[in-house]
This record gives C-alpha cells, structure tokens and sequence, in this order.
C-alpha cells in the first residue's frame, strides 16, 4: 500500500491528485496539507512512504521541507515550474510532474515508487537490496545478525555496524529464510545463527547484543528452533 501526503497550496491540485489517485487501488490519501507547516505537524504524527509536494508553498518551500526530513520519505515534485526539476533531482526525488498533471505521468510516477519500495531478492537468495537514505543497498543475509523495528523502519543489525532501512519488520521477515530467521518479540527478529546463548528471558548474540524475549514467543523459544 502507497500511503501519500498531498502538500500543496492550490485546492485544484488537490483535486486533480485525488481524482488520479483514485484509480490506483494501493493508493491510500493519508493526508492533505496546504503550507510546509502543517506537513511538518502531520509528518511528526504519522510518516508516510510518498509526499505529492509542490514546490512553492507557503512558509517556505517544498524542497527546503523535503531537506530538513530526517530521514526523508519518498517524494514526486509537482509544479508550474521547470526550473525546480534539477534541485529535485539533487534531492533523489522519485519524479518532477508539472501542472497540470496528466493521469498518465502520475501514474508513471507512481510506478517509479512501488519499485523503490519493493526489496528484491538476489537470483541466488544469498543477498538481499533494501532502501537506505533514498539509496538501494546490498546485504549478505547470513552478514545480519538482528532486526529491530523502529516504527516504519527497521534497524539492521549486521557484521561491523547497523543501518535504517526503509520498510517494516513484518515485511522484511517476509523476504528473509523462515527456517533462520525467527521473531523473538514484536520489535525483534534474530538470526538463529547468529545467537550464542539462550535464556528465558533474552537472548545474546555473537556482536554481544542482547536481544529481550516478548512473553508471547517464550514457549517457542529455545536451542531446539535449529532443528
């Protein structure tokens, strides 16, 4: 699902956006926001994959919004105005539509998003591509040692340091061995190989992490999940 924020100072790209979102059936309008300010407040509360931002909103503009994101989500610049498209670019915006946006570019636009959404699997399933500040980037599977979620994200825990990747926990378990990886708690998935002593409670990894045990999976959780 493409959850979007519309920021936009025109009621009438407003409108156009929501008639052509409407036809996309993982589209869901989380928000509409008219300045840079109440983006902020909105981002703050709920983040969000993608922001439909115009540029030349009030309070100060949509790339300077886009800037002081940390990190940023995924954005389509939409304006009156040629001259942003680089500075865009810069900024590794998904695409630059401009006004007045034809359902046919929104919809190209919105296809560049659901790739760089989708992690994808090497052909050898040795290696795994996630979304890390607004680049793909590369892991060895049997390199991660832990998964945290940290809302939207998730903290990869991996050989010589971790990262925030954009995606979810249950997502993420979903691309990776079940027979390996395994939930611990409802903000944990750990690599059984990587685990060097069991308790009732927690668990330790080999980088000497230690990893709590949510009451739920205590039952399953013990040396025997090596099989």
């Amino acid at each position: 699902m493409l959850n979007i924020l519309i920021v936009d100072d025109e009621a009438l790209a407003h409108d156009v956006l929501l008639h052509h979102c409407a036809a996309h059936a993982d589209v869901r309008i989380v928000g509409q926001c008219y300045n840079a300010a109440e983006a902020l407040e909105f981002l703050e509360k709920q983040p969000v994959f993608l922001l439909l931002l115009g540029i030349r909103i009030p309070r100060f503009c949509g790339l300077d919004l886009l800037c002081g994101l940390k990190p940023p989500p995924m954005a389509i610049l939409v304006s009156a105005h040629r001259e942003h498209a680089l500075d865009g670019y810069d900024l590794d915006v998904i695409d630059y539509l401009l006004k007045p946006v034809s359902a046919d570019r929104l919809a190209a636009a919105l296809d560049k998003a659901r790739r760089r959404l989708m992690p994808a699997k090497a052909p050898d399933s040795t290696d795994i591509l996630l979304k890390v500040d607004r680049t793909l980037r590369r892991f060895r599977v049997d390199s991660i040692a832990c998964l945290e979620a940290e809302g939207n994200f998730v903290r990869v825990w991996f050989d010589g340091g971790n990262c925030l990747a954009t995606i979810t926990l249950r997502k993420l378990e979903e691309l990776l061995p079940g027979e390996r990886f395994k939930r611990v708690h409802k903000s944990f998935v750990v690599n059984l190989d990587a685990v060097t002593q069991f308790g009732s409670r927690s668990l330790t990894l080999t980088n000497g992490t230690t990893v709590p045990i949510g009451r739920i999976y205590r039952h399953a959780t013990s040396p025997s999940w090596r099989g």
